[in-house]
């Protein structure tokens, strides 16, 4: 037996277990009463919409589930950015699904969420993947809409690249 490849094992399986609890808790967004508020409208949450959409939720593949984490502590904070983004297939084709998370500040844009997207679309564009929006946002976080600038090296790069 090699004691450091154990000990190593058991490092690596803790982590993975802190991993997952981490992600358990981002996976409820703005949390479960706004979960439950979502449901009771008749309405999926971000990550049941995207799921709903592949063929296979289970293949798929999410990006960027922690950006957003520990920021905007002061405004509620913003788990995953308030922007699902995932990489999977419908109808066998590969694409990329971007959801606003309306459990976040009603899917309200924060710098975050422009910055997420941003990447989304690099990743879109670099592997020429079609990208697939599913939207239920309240527009830009007001109190923070100072910092989300529509310019073309910002935010407004979002829509020149849905143009091209």
């Amino acid at each position: 037996m090699d004691i450091n490849f154990n000990k190593n094992e058991d490092h690596n399986k803790l982590l993975l277990s802190t991993l997952k609890k981490r992600f358990a808790q981002v996976s409820l967004g703005g949390g479960q009463k706004r979960i439950d508020k979502l449901h009771a409208k008749g309405k999926l949450t971000a990550r049941e919409r995207i799921d709903y959409l592949l063929d296979d939720p289970s293949n798929a593949i999410e990006i960027g589930a922690f950006a957003g984490e520990g920021m905007y502590e002061e405004h509620g904070g913003c788990p995953s950015g308030g922007v699902v983004v995932k990489i999977g297939h419908v109808q066998g084709k590969q694409v990329i699904v971007v959801a606003n998370d309306a459990t976040v500040k009603a899917g309200a844009w924060f710098p975050i969420t422009g910055k997420k997207n941003l990447r989304a679309q690099e990743i879109s564009i670099e592997n020429k993947l079609p990208i697939i929006y599913l939207v239920d946002s309240a527009g830009v976080y007001l109190p923070m809409q100072d910092e989300i600038f529509p310019d073309k090296e910002h935010f407004g790069r979002i829509f020149r690249n849905n143009a091209v």
